[in-house]
């Protein structure tokens, strides 16, 4: 399997897309006014707990206090004290070093955590715990032996916190790991420094940008190129990799083509559908994503697809050819949260199992953490899958100002009826002769042509004489009744 990552770097943002076998499977976006938060550093205030929800909420100095939940807390604090009560830990106003664990999502502020973590390109360091750990994508018995030791001794002759061991880390040098690690420490001596000087909600340590933390996240082995179309992106790309993964500099490519570096995929094109809620199936069939704020739906419909044999075998190909589909589109649009998928309905047993065990393995290839249930008696899997930024549509597209977000209009026939009722209601509130009716075209051409015959009855019912106006920039349901 071909594999490679572009990267298009522009002065307002940054976009990363992960290309498999010629195929966009991920996109992530971060833009200069929006950059991601999640791995930021501060110093907060405590401005309010709550008992009741064993959470608090913390002024980092963004927009809306973010929210801390008692399961967040460090593990060396919560050994200490033992308790499970949020008030024998924080008090308003105090002052909290957290990190930032999920990016505000919608009219939520951001998640907090004080179990600091600092990754880099193997591990993870974590200085308040105790217990190394090791990536569960790593699953050679020998390996994951190796690699803990390896953590085990490097703690104990330094005396300091956890480590995690990444995927990347696998196979990795012993003497690479170490080195690793103690600049990861020295790192965090940096971070402490900055600890004690700094002022209450003040940034302390933020993250890499998205260009570099491509190379430290998302690359693997495998992947043939990272292709970056900035010069001076592509030389700060080589600098990191020169001094933390020497062995990934050949991989890295200045793209100077005329081209677009993200037409050599398409991916433009695969934007703009992942924006659709409809995604068609090539047998024919089609899933529909409904994204709200509580969950995702994704719908399995077999549309044109009549199949060969009988109807049962046209709904297993269908639900087996979406499972590949829905995998892929999860990570292209970044739906987090939980998933609900409609299958459609499967007699057989072994079918479902066989659907689901292909949902699995084709989510294996997802950097983010899911979880699965078995087949309901209604035919639905239930899913989640972890959510630490918002989503493709979200980072794109604003609420539509003319439906409010709802996706549906009042035809104007429905809004014709209420301009009648609001008219009856001024001329009963207000003795007036005349009057003007603001609205859109189409609700002007409705009450005009199909509503004329009881636009006549009422203004000979009321004694009143009633104008129009066409409004271009009012929308289908904007309307104003004006007396004159």
């Amino acid at each position: 399997m071909s594999e490679e990552i572009l990267i298009n770097v522009t002065p307002p943002e940054t976009r990363v897309a992960v290309i498999e076998n010629g195929v966009v499977q991920e996109l992530i976006i971060e833009r200069s006014r929006q950059r991601g938060l999640v791995g930021n550093i501060y110093k907060g205030e405590v401005c309010r707990v709550l008992p009741g929800m064993q959470a608090a909420f913390v002024d980092i100095g963004l927009a809306r206090a973010a929210f801390l939940h008692i399961s967040d807390l460090c593990s060396r604090d919560l050994e200490k004290k033992g308790s499970e009560n949020i008030e024998h830990y924080l008090h308003e106003g105090q002052h909290i070093v957290v990190q930032v664990s999920k990016d505000p999502l919608g009219s939520k502020g951001a998640r907090l955590t004080t179990e600091i973590s600092i990754p880099s390109r193997y591990q993870v360091y974590m200085p308040y715990a105790k217990i190394n750990g090791i990536s569960q994508r790593i699953e050679q018995e020998k390996e994951r032996q190796r690699l803990r030791t390896c953590l085990d001794t490097f703690q104990q002759e330094q005396q300091c916190g956890a480590f995690i061991a990444r995927t990347a880390a696998e196979c990795v040098e012993e003497s690479v790991l170490c080195s690793d690690m103690t600049f990861l420490l020295k790192l965090w001596d940096s971070i402490n420094e900055k600890i004690n000087s700094a002022k209450v909600k003040q940034l302390i340590h933020s993250d890499l940008p998205l260009s570099i933390r491509t190379l430290r996240d998302l690359y693997r082995e495998g992947i043939e190129k990272v292709r970056v179309d900035s010069r001076e992106t592509y030389l700060r790309l080589v600098a990191f990799a020169e001094k933390f993964v020497p062995e990934i500099v050949p991989v890295i490519e200045h793209y100077s083509g005329e081209r677009p570096v993200f037409d050599i995929y398409n991916v433009e094109d695969e934007i703009h559908k992942a924006l659709d809620r409809r995604v068609n199936l090539k047998s024919g069939g089609h899933l529909v994503f409904d994204q709200t704020e509580s969950m995702t739906t994704v719908d399995v419909n077999t549309g044109g697809y009549v199949g060969g044999r009988n109807l049962e075998e046209t709904i297993f190909k269908t639900n087996l050819e979406a499972t590949h589909v829905i995998a892929r589109q999860l990570r292209l649009r970044n739906l987090g949260g939980i998933i609900i998928i409609d299958f459609i309905d499967m007699q057989s047993e072994e079918h479902k199992q066989q659907v689901l065990t292909t949902l699995e393995r084709n989510l294996e290839k997802d950097h983010a953490k899911t979880k699965i249930t078995e087949v309901s008696t209604l035919g639905l899997v239930e899913m989640t899958r972890k959510r630490t930024r918002e989503s493709l549509e979200h980072i794109l597209c604003e609420t539509c100002c003319a439906c409010g977000g709802r996706g549906v209009l009042k035809t104007p026939e429905t809004m014709c009826l209420e301009i009648f009722r609001e008219i009856i209601r001024e001329v009963r509130q207000f003795n007036v002769q005349k009057l003007l009716v603001l609205a859109s075209n189409e609700v002007v051409e409705t009450l005009l042509d199909e509503e004329a015959d009881m636009l006549s009855e009422l203004e000979s019912f009321l004694g009143v004489q009633i104008k129009f106006r066409a409004e271009s920039e009012y929308n289908q349901e904007q309307y104003d009744v004006v007396l004159l």
